[in-house]
């Protein structure tokens, strides 16, 4: 066991709950550590429901084009926890995160704390340590009283598009769960926004305007869409001609586009050239992603495409299922999916889309640790749908009883349901993200 293992092991033993949505455990702890998210790069901070990660993988992938040293705050992660952070471009090495770790862990002298607030304290001592031109952070959860929530005076705020999740802690209506998103608002700071269900935009609205935080609103001050084959974005300062995103999905357009808005508000000098090669050059693990090699590749039907997506709620699901239909009319092959899911999400709603798409679904479980919903419920579920389903012990072999059948087509695989999921998948696949 790596040593930074074993500091998070005993880190998770501080807090009896893994969520607890507060600020104060944090602002303690970062006050004994002398107040290091008053010494970041400049801060772009990142909220919403769908679509966090993507936008951040554009503005990341822009700006490192520009030639920007760029820190990166995100989570869940999928393989190995290091992938969290990334320092100036590159994850961070296992001493440094080891270092900082047990620092936060000595100073907090045995406090609860969960999980996710000390080990953010402890990447915000690692951003504020290291130089860098700008810090994309990640929201866990929420917003209001999210751990990432303590930098004063960001240099943008952002949300995504807001749909229901997460109810259990933020609400069971859009209101509800847009008001936790808006609390990232900060007085006198620009807020961009994704075009929003006016349930939300509302409610965000009313936010920025009680804390005078000026606001960009998608497909009112910024759109952007598919033309011939090219992404076209148009603000007030004109329009961007640009290759396709290398991340495929409609959805993606609209996360490309809430990037872009946000850096020509805040970056008015990068080069068009810049926003081009992010276009090209963006990755994501685990967002439709095309597996083209690997332990889990080799097991599956031959030929075939298989791919890797971490989807989990309703919006989620209706993006993917869109994205899979499009692929679907341009080269058409039986979708067989392989799904795994935790009990906390609403399954029924993630898989409603694929009714009329899927040939056959596959229940599996996600790790134990993880909440997993059983597969013989998420193949009942399949099954009231009217699509086939079955239930294996794992990817594998549901991968290997694919392979063993003989295809009139070759089959389009998709793995999804859980980022949990995803992240064994890589790993198994020994393809993680790098």
């Amino acid at each position: 066991m790596a040593r930074s293992d074993v500091v998070l092991d005993r880190l998770t033993r501080l807090h009896p709950k893994k969520i607890d949505l507060s600020l104060g455990r944090t602002l303690d702890l970062l006050e004994k550590l002398g107040r290091p998210q008053d010494r970041l790069p400049p801060v772009v901070h990142v909220a919403g429901t769908n679509g966090k990660g993507s936008t951040i993988a554009f503005i990341r992938a822009i700006l490192e084009a520009a030639g920007k040293r760029v820190h990166v705050y995100t989570s869940p992660h999928l393989a190995r926890f290091h992938e969290r952070i990334r320092l100036a471009g590159k994850l961070v090495d296992e001493d440094a995160l080891s270092r900082a770790l047990e620092e936060c862990e000595a100073v907090n002298a045995g406090a609860a704390i969960t999980l996710f607030e000390i080990v953010t304290v402890a990447a915000l001592k690692l951003f504020s340590e290291h130089p860098a031109d700008v810090l994309l952070l990640e929201v866990g959860l929420g917003g209001r009283f999210d751990t990432t929530n303590v930098v004063e005076r960001p240099l943008a705020c952002v949300i995504t598009p807001v749909s229901i999740d997460h109810v259990e802690f933020l609400g069971d209506t859009l209101a509800k769960i847009a008001f936790e998103k808006a609390g990232i608002l900060k007085a006198g700071v620009r807020a961009v926004i994704a075009d929003q269900e006016p349930e939300a935009r509302e409610v965000i609205e009313k936010r920025a305007e009680q804390v005078r935080a000026p606001l960009l609103i998608g497909a009112q001050d910024f759109q952007a869409r598919e033309e011939r084959g090219r992404l076209v974005f148009e603000d007030g300062d004109g329009l961007l001609d640009l290759p396709p995103p290398a991340l495929p999905g409609d959805h993606q357009i609209g996360n490309a586009g809430l990037a872009i808005a946000t850096l020509r508000a805040t970056f008015p000098d990068l080069p068009e050239s810049a926003f081009a090669a992010g276009m090209v050059n963006v990755q994501w693990p685990a967002r439709l992603q095309r597996l083209s090699h690997g332990a889990l590749v080799d097991m599956a039907p031959k030929p075939s495409e298989l791919w890797l997506d971490g989807g989990h709620n309703e919006a989620g699901g209706k993006a993917l299922a869109a994205a899979l239909a499009y692929m679907g009319k341009r080269a058409p092959r039986p979708l067989i999916m392989i799904v795994g899911m935790l009990t906390t999400k609403d399954s029924r709603a993630f898989l409603a889309p694929f009714k009329a798409l899927a040939s056959e679904i596959v229940a599996v479980p996600v790790a134990a640790d993880h909440a997993g919903r059983a597969p013989v419920e998420l193949a009942e579920i399949a099954g009231e749908m009217g699509v086939t389903a079955s239930q294996a012990a794992g990817v594998g072999e549901a991968l290997a009883s694919l392979a063993r059948r003989a295809w009139p087509a070759p089959p389009r695989v998709l793995i999804t349901g859980s980022l949990y999921l995803a992240g064994a998948v890589l790993a198994d696949n020994g393809t993680p993200p790098t």
